[in-house]
């Protein structure tokens, strides 16, 4: 299917103005990990072991977008901090996969509950409209990261 967001007036300046916002909130609900003694991208690669695992730790780094010398050291404290466990994969033993404890997926519980609830704590101060717009925008958003994943044919195929 062709895109048309040329068509319907989404230009540089929209992209640039959706790029900075984007940035700005996932760095705002990045401060939840703090509170678990987790840096952002532990917290996000712990939060992908447990939604995805057991998952190849290739799979990771290609999800994450980080080289595989920095996931080992991030995998290293994860699973140094009780959080992961790794293991060879049965099917390739060259492989490696990453599977969370019971300690990981309740403390990724616990990073999402806040995020969760420092966002609707957020929005229920936006004036109504304001709110009922991000409301309305979620599935543009959703397609949107959809169409992210598309474009990474390994992750497209992992589903």
């Amino acid at each position: 299917m062709q895109g048309t967001g040329a068509a319907a007036g989404f230009d540089t300046d929209a992209a640039t103005r959706l790029r900075r916002v984007i940035g700005k909130l996932a760095r705002s609900m990045n401060e939840s990990a703090s509170s678990e003694e987790l840096t952002p991208t532990q917290a996000s690669v712990l939060g992908v072991v447990v939604a995805r695992g057991p998952i190849r730790i290739s799979a990771v780094a290609e999800l994450e977008g980080v080289n595989p010398t920095m996931l080992s050291r991030v995998m290293g404290v994860l699973e140094q901090k009780g959080l992961i466990e790794r293991s060879s994969a049965t099917s390739d033993q060259r492989g490696v996969v990453a599977e969370a404890t019971p300690e990981g997926r309740e403390k990724s519980r616990r990073i999402l509950e806040r995020r969760t609830a420092t966002l609707l704590a957020v929005v229920e101060r936006l004036p109504e409209p304001t709110a009922a717009a991000l409301r309305d925008a979620l599935p543009a958003l959703e397609e949107l990261t959809a169409a992210f994943a598309e474009r990474r044919p390994t992750l497209a195929r992992e589903g």
